[in-house]
């Protein structure tokens, strides 16, 4: 069974940019619903972004609005996330799953049956 991994976490100061990607070894993203999730420590997984498989529709949470950038790498097969402007809010691990959970959306895509991945640490701090 293919598994989720998400890559491209660090540390970056306030004002700063990274490139978080989601994929799946051995298997494409491309027509699957993918979400973007921040934990923060000793807090509930929250959604950030998510992509919709329908429509490539984007949608994003009210605090990362206009920061951050979900896309898609068709050549690829993964889905990528841009964050510009981060903030020390924006720290947490950040995962990618085959669902939407947002305030404007929820949706999970079934179909492709992934595994979770361990997430990617984004550390925000001067």
């Amino acid at each position: 069974q293919a598994q989720l991994v998400e890559s491209g976490g660090g540390l970056v100061q306030p004002g700063g940019s990274l490139r978080l990607s989601c994929a799946a070894s051995g298997f494409t993203l491309n027509g699957y619903t993918i979400g973007w999730f921040r934990q923060a420590p000793g807090e509930a997984r929250e959604g950030v972004s998510c992509i919709r498989d329908s429509d490539e529709s984007t949608y994003y949470a009210d605090d990362v609005k206009g920061r951050f950038t979900i896309s898609r790498d068709n050549v690829k097969g993964t889905v990528n996330l841009q964050m510009n402007n981060v903030k020390p809010a924006d720290t947490g691990t950040y995962f990618c799953e085959t669902r939407c959970k947002l305030e404007s959306i929820y949706y999970i895509d079934s179909r492709a049956q992934l595994l979770g991945g361990q997430g990617t640490q984004v550390t925000v701090s001067s």
